[in-house]
């Protein structure tokens, strides 16, 4: 990005303005924050719940609720990964990641010798077998389909294929035929059953670039594509209806009304601290780590990492951070093992970033027991990241 004339600072708290991270929307509901902000990633941590948490106060029972009653679902959307999106996108959102099972099934046909043929069988069986209401986890599946799931052996398994089972799954779920259940209700967890479905799949490329840069903005075509997995042709020709205007002296766009609303827009004087994940959409919308750090943080060490390793080389965040008017201002994990956040941070803490500190420790103690970054997460495998936090903080 090139230099704007606008300061780094206007920009960066004009974003979290539009992340609704400015303390401006307690009691949103999880649909209206996602509708609002974008979608949030989900990798089976503790991303979606965070994220609801420091825009609109979400405890994990509301968001849970939003989920069994399909206000609110997980689904695999832009470039085939796994978001939480608002009911008003599911339409769009699976057409957005409709060709990444297709891309699975072109490459099992070439490598594995596996036909379309025989999935779209595989997929009539399931259809037939899954009702709206009794999830069935995928040995369940597999154990009532029998002998129309079969192993891909051991060229399967080196790609991390053992059977035709997922080929159909995920199919299945892009066409809206399905959808997956957490089998506990909650997002931060990887196991699924799955239940039938009928859910239109409809939308185009110019809709998910303009609800793109309605979240985003302003963004530039690079990150558009990042996001969308959008080929330079589509993203040029997605943009062309949307009479985006450039933000002078950078490649980054936005619509002509946020481009009014951007220049009246001031800084707030008052700190509006939130912790969320490293993967939170402030960040993975436009996966630009640089444009949320101060140089000097950009240079800081990554926490257990080798030495030389720093934040402003890494393309995101290897830990949860703490963002302060889109500036991040520290990083943090949660210490399962003495139930509290441990965290590093860049600068002063006052009064005000104690209390977030304090209200974010008690709802991931009290309500999620954990926040782990990604479904492998751990508190074994965090130990040294959390270790190496305690030492830097260290009196």
């Amino acid at each position: 990005m090139a230099n704007s004339e606008i300061p780094a600072a206007k920009l960066r708290a004009w974003w979290a303005h539009r992340q609704w991270l400015d303390g401006a929307h307690a009691g949103a509901s999880p649909a209206e924050v996602l509708a609002a902000t974008g979608w949030a990633r989900s990798v089976g941590g503790a991303a979606p719940y965070l994220g609801l948490f420091a825009r609109a106060g979400l405890g994990r029972e509301a968001v849970d609720a939003a989920v069994a009653a399909v206000r609110v679902h997980e689904l695999p959307a832009a470039r085939g990964c796994t978001y939480v999106l608002p009911a008003a996108d599911f339409a769009l959102g699976l057409a957005a990641g409709a060709a990444a099972p297709e891309g699975s099934l072109a490459a099992a046909e070439k490598h594995l010798g596996v036909s379309r043929d025989e999935i779209e069988k595989l997929c009539l069986t399931i259809s037939h077998l899954l009702g709206p209401d009794l999830p069935l986890e995928p040995a369940a599946i597999r154990e009532a389909v029998g002998g129309a799931v079969r192993g891909l052996g051991e060229a399967g398994k080196k790609r991390g294929l053992t059977t035709t089972l997922p080929l159909a799954l995920g199919l299945l779920q892009a066409r809206g035929l399905i959808r997956r259940v957490p089998a506990n209700g909650r997002l931060d967890q990887q196991r699924y059953g799955y239940v039938g479905w009928d859910q239109p799949v409809k939308g185009s490329a110019v809709e998910l670039a303009e609800r793109y840069f309605s979240w985003a903005a302003p963004a530039s075509l690079r990150q558009l594509r990042w996001f969308t997995g959008f080929t330079a042709a589509t993203a040029k020709a997605a943009t062309a209806p949307l009479d985006l205007v450039p933000l002078p002296g950078t490649d980054l766009l936005l619509p002509p009304q946020l481009a009014e609303e951007l220049a009246a827009f001031t800084v707030p004087t008052e700190p509006a601290y939130a912790l969320l994940a490293g993967i939170d959409g402030v960040h993975l919308l436009h996966r630009d780590l640089h444009r949320l750090l101060d140089p000097a943080d950009a240079a800081l060490p990554v926490p257990g990492a080798k030495a030389g390793r720093t934040f402003g080389s890494d393309a995101d965040p290897q830990t949860h951070i703490v963002l302060d008017r889109g500036r991040i201002i520290g990083l943090w994990e949660y210490d399962t093992a003495e139930r509290e956040i441990v965290h590093r941070l860049f600068v002063p803490a006052d009064a005000a970033l104690r209390d977030v500190i304090a209200r974010t420790e008690a709802f991931v103690r009290d309500e999620l027991g954990d926040a782990r970054g990604f479904s492998l997460d751990s508190p074994k495998s965090r130990a040294p990241k959390i270790a190496a936090i305690r030492a830097a903080t260290a009196p």
